[in-house]
């Protein structure tokens, strides 16, 4: 093997272990998390895009709502609103996405931006090739998980 080959197998290996599935892989990115942005989030108690983030601020994470929908919203759980990750002052820890899978892609440039140390793809999010983007910038990435379950898993 010549040492060209072997530099970007690690390359390759490296990136891959920002992909995080197994439960101690999660309880670390919880662990590193104080400030969650919530890309998508809703109104009304009834959807997860609202109950998870605000289980989430009760279990005592600073929650930072940045909604796609409603443009007329200046406050969310008794947070200011912001229109993109980038705009928000200050570190996010956690982008906590409430997307479709498909509309992900035109999130990342926004997402990378602000270097957050992780994004998290809940329940039935899935995108491969954005998760991928992501960890190659060493950002660690979640996917199809569910973050109140996993809080709850941990005694959050």
């Amino acid at each position: 093997m010549t040492h060209a080959t072997v530099e970007t197998e690690t390359r390759v290996s490296e990136w891959r272990e920002h992909l995080i599935d197994s439960y101690a892989g999660i309880r670390q990115v919880i662990g590193a998390t104080k400030r969650i942005a919530v890309l998508g989030m809703k109104l009304g108690d009834h959807r997860p895009a609202f109950f998870v983030p605000e289980y989430a601020q009760r279990a005592g994470f600073e929650v930072v709502p940045v909604p796609v929908y409603y443009p007329d919203a200046t406050e969310m759980l008794g947070e200011k609103v912001y229109r993109t990750i980038s705009s928000i002052p200050g570190e996010i820890d956690m982008v906590n996405v409430f997307r479709r899978s498909e509309d992900i892609p035109a999130h990342l440039d926004d997402i990378i931006a602000k270097r957050p140390k992780s994004v998290w793809f809940q329940l039935g999010i899935v995108n491969d090739a954005a998760a991928e983007r992501l960890a190659r910038e060493g950002i660690d990435v979640v996917q199809d998980r569910c973050l109140l379950v996993e809080l709850r898993r941990i005694g959050k």
